[in-house]
């Protein structure tokens, strides 16, 4: 059985016989594939192990796996000390599907834009969504691109097109050589969703929120179709889209927050989807858990950087360095909280990194038994091929591996996939220099051990008692070799002889040929009487050429998985706790004003007492002597903590939400609690007349996304007039609509007519009416649900919106930036609107030549409910100075003028009975000032939301020296990395994006755009 195995390797696989559709072009080979791997440990499954089993298989199907009889016209593998395991599955692949083609950019922030899709037919308005493609239809078999794959062991996979935010269907097929309608295992085996809008060049979507506005109106959409009027013709996508809901849904994501965004996505329309991760999951892995969404999980870790000049290192993120160390946990999180994942080698810039780093995953935590469930039988699951692949069972495809030992393990040599009974050799060199010390055992009557040092795939030496003349030869697959025999006497003990060459003649060669299996050859041939032999040749040292004396040594991470996964983050989320702040002056912002010598109590995040001589069992006493105690300051107009700003593809975007992409670890969260904030209205941009809807949040440092939302808000969205809605800054020529300041209030009534005509159809109860996102945002507007903060600066634009707004019967709630606005504060006071401004801009671009800084105070004069906002990330962590300005310019009260930043924008925001003041009630928003908090020396100390501390001025100390010596172990400890030969990387600085009203992302998250003004 041993030479029938020897045999086989130097043979090519026999093909399974099946029923044939392709002409014969030669003679026919008739045979039937019929094998029985016999001794071997066969790995049935993740959880069954046979020792001493066979596997028989036919036709490229399995016939019995286990101690089965073995059929007479069976080949007889003897596969002793071998081991046989399912061929692996990949469940994210593009493999045998066209590259796509990428056009250029396909948007300006400024200039000529596509607006409409270039796809012809009828098909779906936009050009990312082509639910209609099946990678079926596109599939061919490729054996160059397989053949990587099944060095791996990989022998089924999952491909689709990798291409736009819907995607179309993904194929199930085999990595076998056969034709195509042998390979397909399943036509359409997934649906595929993504944030990218890949190759379209369309304009819309520019922004994550965008993409998901647009994937959110398709479901709808899709729903509508079924019951749409005969009128409305046919779609393909829909109809496509709507086929597809039955398969599994695979949603490709970026990065945790992706993944949780997706999820939402999936529970608002039904949809359970399998999440394609980004790599960082284990950074929220409890709130991955809590979305009971399975997962696909690549193996792309990062690189090391290149951070020997202390001037690179200190620009890299200690999140980057973190990361770089934790990656290999990320598989061991998901098994830990019992997620179900599969594995796959998407993402990887060389799929030859696909063990090592899955061997790492192995030593961080993950069981062997779970990764080969994520290879074999959870994909398999997922995909609904579980009775045809990722186990060996009977009547299953026979795609299986043979291998030296433990898959796992790092020594073990993988030799064999075979793919629907055909083989395959996998540890085969091409074109590789082969050099080292190998033990050579030649089995005949006997076994005689020779040592063989090969120097080249040309030159090599056998030895017995002293070198031998040898012939080598070998293209780094098939290797020849023979050697002449010398007459040899070898004594053993005291005077027998054992004359193990003595009666052979002298030059008689040994001829050998074989394969090589990377660290074990083998083969057959003759002896020097010609009698047949087989052989084996096991690599035992390297030669210096060829020893890999660099090969990194990987160690377990230790850098802590903190909340938010940054260098400020906490290892434990911060908890509410019963605080008494003694003996401080409270900046009420009530009637009582400023009181001193005053305590006050927080409980159960709320403010529950304020006075004098307090006390409270149990709770966390701070010492105000001598500090200022205010409520937090609030910014009604931040850009913060967001992953895009602008959807600026359309004049009317009101379907986007700011809510669909918030950024919990945006470090400026933590930045601005240091300054005092503790709420913000992170707005859209002012790329469009009506912009998306805004997000109120809490700067719960921390929090996830739904964590940081101001729950019971009421909802707003962002209005813009100016210049940036018209696009005065095009160099190109501006092909969206509008193009004046005309145009800009066609936009707008045309926008609320059509609201309007929506809403009577809605109230009508028209049942083939289709819901618009879009509309469904300007309704809410209409029925007073929905409030207006609009981006404005010339006193003829506010006027114009203040006359559309009364025409339709609604009223806009703020005018923000409002720079013109002392010029009409008793229209804008007779409209009856908020307005928010800045202290002292002006002059920065040519509608704010009229600006003066004396603006806020003449408004505040009028009686305006006056608020000063930021805009920008640096300046909303010195807001109370910005307040003070006010006093300078103008002579505002203090009180008043530190109610500009606290209590004026809790009004504007319709949430002045939960915070903006200190009173008995109130959520427990406040900060402890070092100083009186209008002044340039103030700094917080403490600043707290709903009676959480976020900020702690001594923990803050504490922690940059924590950060500092963390830096310095990930720095060491990536250095001695790539000393030792760890792949790297130029260091990447972490750029700050900060983003403002005119900066844009594309959907995938690229930024466009450069902030020019505001």
């Amino acid at each position: 059985m041993k030479k029938l195995l020897l045999l086989l390797n130097l043979l090519p696989g026999l093909m399974a016989a099946s029923q044939v559709t392709f002409p014969v072009n030669g003679v026919a080979d008739p045979r039937s594939g019929s094998f029985a791997f016999t001794n071997a440990t066969i790995v049935k499954d993740p959880s069954t192990t046979l020792q001493k089993a066979t596997l028989v298989i036919k036709e490229g199907r399995i016939v019995s796996v286990g101690n089965g009889s073995i059929p007479r016209d069976a080949v007889v593998v003897d596969c002793k000390g071998k081991y046989i395991y399912p061929s692996l599955i990949d469940s994210y692949s593009d493999y045998g599907l066209p590259e796509v083609q990428r056009q250029g950019g396909s948007f300006a922030f400024f200039g000529p834009q596509q607006f409409n899709s270039n796809t012809k037919g009828p098909y779906n308005w936009n050009q990312a969504i082509h639910s209609e493609v099946n990678a079926a239809d596109l599939f061919g078999a490729n054996d160059s691109k397989a053949q990587p794959l099944r060095e791996l062991g990989f022998g089924t996979v999952l491909s689709h097109q990798k291409d736009g935010i819907a995607r179309g269907t993904g194929v199930v097929a085999t990595l076998s050589g056969k034709k195509e309608n042998l390979v397909i295992l399943k036509e359409k085996a997934a649906a595929f969703y993504s944030f990218s809008k890949g190759s379209s060049t369309q304009s819309y979507p520019t922004s994550m929120m965008g993409a998901v506005a647009l994937l959110r109106q398709n479901y709808l959409d899709a729903q509508w179709y079924k019951t749409r009027p005969e009128k409305e013709g046919i779609n393909k996508t829909l109809e496509a889209w709507n086929e597809v809901q039955a398969l599994p849904q695979i949603f490709e994501t970026a990065d945790k927050w992706s993944g949780l965004r997706a999820d939402r996505i999936g529970d608002e329309f039904g949809v359970q989807y399998i999440i394609k991760g980004g790599g960082n999951e284990y950074q929220r892995i409890k709130e991955i858990a809590a979305t009971k969404a399975p997962y696909i999980l690549s193996l792309n870790f990062p690189d090391a950087q290149k951070v020997e000049d202390p001037a690179d290192a200190r620009f890299v993120a200690w999140s980057d360095l973190a990361h770089w160390e934790l990656a290999p946990v990320n598989p061991a999180a998901f098994e830990k909280e019992k997620i179900p994942f599969a594995l796959t080698t998407a993402d990887l810039k060389d799929p030859k990194t696909f063990w090592p780093n899955l061997r790492k995953a192995i030593l961080a935590g993950l069981s062997e038994k779970t990764a080969l469930e994520a290879l074999t039988t959870t994909p398999a699951a997922f995909l609904k091929i579980a009775d045809k692949v990722g186990r060996l069972e009977p009547g299953y495809v026979a795609n299986f591996l043979i291998t030296t030992g433990n898959l796992f393990a790092e020594k073990t040599t993988l030799l064999e996939n075979w793919i629907q009974g055909e083989r395959y050799d996998v540890n085969a060199k091409n074109s590789t220099e082969l050099k080292g010390q190998y033990t050579l055992n030649i089995t005949g009557e006997g076994v005689t051990q020779y040592r063989l040092e090969v120097k080249s795939n040309s030159l090599a030496t056998v030895t017995a008692q002293g070198p031998l003349t040898t012939k080598f030869s070998s293209d780094g697959n098939l290797i020849a070799l023979s050697f002449s025999l010398k007459p040899t006497t070898k004594v053993i003990g005291t005077g027998q002889k054992d004359s193990v060459f003595e009666n052979k003649q002298a030059g008689a060669l040994i001829r050998l040929s074989g394969m090589n299996y990377g660290t074990n050859w083998q083969g057959v041939g003759t002896n020097e009487n010609g009698a047949p032999v087989s052989w084996t040749a096991t690599l035992v040292g390297e030669t210096a050429a060829g020893k890999d004396s660099s090969r990194p040594v990987w160690t377990k991470p230790e850098a802590p998985v903190v909340y938010p996964f940054n260098a400020y983050g906490n290892a434990a989320l911060p908890q509410q706790e019963t605080i008494l702040i003694k003996n401080a002056t409270v900046w009420t912002n009530e009637a009582d004003g400023v009181q001193e010598q005053t305590d006050v109590l927080v409980k159960a995040g709320k403010i529950a007492q304020i006075g004098k001589g307090l006390s409270a069992a149990g709770a966390r006493v701070i010492d105000g002597t001598g500090k200022y105690l205010t409520p937090g300051i609030i910014d009604e107009h931040s850009h913060i903590a967001a992953f895009s700003i602008n959807e600026g593809a359309q004049s009317v975007t009101s379907e986007v939400r700011i809510g669909d992409n918030l950024n919990p670890d945006d470090i400026n969260i933590y930045r601005q609690l240091s300054g005092g904030v503790t709420s913000s209205q992170i707005l859209h941009g002012s790329a469009n007349t009506i912009g998306g809807q805004s997000q109120l949040i809490k700067l719960r440092w921390g929090a996830d996304a739904e964590g940081l939302k101001f729950k019971g808000a009421d909802p707003f969205i962002k209005f813009a007039l100016g210049e940036n809605v018209k696009r005065t800054a095009a160099t190109q020529g501006n092909s969206r609509y509008p193009d004046t300041r005309m145009g800009v209030y066609e936009v707008l009534n045309d926008a609320f007519q059509r609201a309007r005509d929506y809403e009577k159809a809605l109230k009508a109860g028209d049942k083939t009416l289709r819901r618009d996102l879009e509309l469904d945002a300007l309704v809410e507007i209409l029925d007073k649900k929905r409030f207006i903060t609009c981006h404005s600066y010339v006193q003829s634009e506010i006027l114009g919106l203040i006359s559309v707004a009364e025409k339709f019967g609604f009223k806009v709630n703020t005018f923000t930036h409002i720079l013109e606005g002392y010029k009409v504060a008793d229209r804008i006071k007779q409209h009856g609107a908020n307005v928010s401004t800045f202290s002292d801009w002006w002059a920065y671009k040519n509608e704010v030549q009229d600006a003066i800084p004396y603006n806020a105070a003449i408004m505040y004069r009028l009686g305006l409910n006056v608020c000063i906002n930021s805009d920008d990330a640096e300046m909303a962590r010195r807001l109370n100075q910005e307040a003070a300005k006010t006093v300078k310019y103008g002579n505002v009260p203090e009180e008043e003028a530190f109610k500009m930043v606290t209590l004026n924008p809790a009004k504007a925001l319709h949430i002045d009975d939960r915070t903006g003041s200190i009173k008995v009630g109130k959520d427990a928003d406040l900060v402890l000032w070092s100083a009186p908090p209008l002044s340039i020396y103030a700094r917080a100390l403490y600043t707290l939301v709903d009676g959480t501390v976020y900020f702690d001025q001594e923990k803050d100390r504490q922690q940059r020296q924590q950060i500092a010596a963390e830096r310095n172990r990930l720095i060491q400890k990536m250095l001695a990395a790539v000393k030792g030969g760890a792949p790297a990387v130029p260091a990447k600085p972490t750029a700050q994006v900060v983003l403002h009203c005119e900066d844009h992302e594309h959907a995938d998250g690229v930024l466009a755009a450069d902030a020019f003004d505001f």
